[in-house]
């Protein structure tokens, strides 16, 4: 298993060693943040930083982004798996760094962009992975080794097309036994798309009407990633508390981001348990 650290505002860090850009002659980075064309080259540095009282040894590498299926946050590719963009095309000017106790080491690397990449935007990162394997608690021990990463954002010149998606769209109903007693819900599920080459910082709204075009639910989601990387789809579910035990209608929901906005739709039919065996 392979442990990444969330990155705050001006370094990756997990306590015990950070990575991030080396500043630049205006001022620190919080990642990388670059543009090239098709053909180019890019010369950069990183930094990695130990915090404890002993030299730390890393397998430094590039690896492409991509969002969790869980919640749809930022994550990179294992040194195991294959990459395809920023990943294969940044290339450290050592893969491994001994970083004395209490102190830095600053690698260069270069990020060379191929003549056929697609333009728009390629996240990735430059990860430090400390390849020692710690035992996990437990009867059932798992190996885990951790790495911190400092974020590289890539824009490779040419045609932008922002691009989002609204898809399979589903309500599920969890009704009482008996109509009137008990807490009614539902769980409202969907796939969020990015269709696009940029990456996108979406927003969902959800709409809910039933009978007769009453509103039943309208609101903003909050539980959506704060980043849609090119070409990630990500599935999630959102609670209806106190959806309504009998009715019927349709639930809409709507994203956008920037210069894109699509929606997607599905139907409802409410029945408690009681009243539908009744029916039967």
């Amino acid at each position: 298993f392979l442990v990444t650290a969330a990155a705050p505002a001006h370094a990756a860090d997990n306590g015990s060693w950070s990575v991030y850009p080396a500043a630049s002659q205006i001022a620190a980075r919080p990642y990388f943040y670059l543009s090239a064309d098709p053909g180019q080259s890019i010369d950069d540095q990183v930094v990695v930083s130990n915090k404890t009282g002993e030299p730390l040894t890393f397998r430094l590498y590039a690896a492409d982004a991509y969002n969790t299926a869980r919640d749809g946050g930022f994550a990179v590719r294992t040194v195991a798996e294959k990459q395809r963009g920023v990943g294969a095309w940044a290339k450290p000017a050592k893969s491994r760094v001994t970083v004395p106790a209490h102190g830095k080491v600053t690698v260069p690397f270069t990020l060379s962009v191929p003549e056929g990449a697609e333009p728009g935007d390629h996240p990735g990162a430059l990860v430090a992975l400390d390849e020692r394997v710690d035992k996990g608690d437990g009867a059932v021990a798992l190996g885990v080794q951790r790495a911190v990463a400092a974020r590289i954002y890539l824009r490779v010149g040419g045609p932008t097309v922002p691009a989002i998606t609204v898809e399979d769209v589903r309500v599920s109903h969890h009704q009482p036994l008996v109509p009137g007693l008990g807490d009614s819900g539902a769980t409202i599920s969907y796939t969020l798309r990015n269709t696009g080459n940029v990456t996108l910082n979406p927003k969902v709204e959800l709409r809910a009407t039933g009978l007769f075009g009453r509103t039943l639910l309208a609101r903003d989601l909050a539980r959506i990633p704060g980043e849609l990387l090119p070409g990630q789809r990500v599935r999630l579910s959102e609670p209806w508390r106190g959806a309504p035990q009998l009715d019927w209608g349709d639930v809409k929901l709507t994203a956008s981001a920037k210069d894109t906005r699509e929606s997607a739709s599905a139907g409802f039919f409410a029945v408690p348990w009681l009243v539908a065996v009744v029916l039967l």
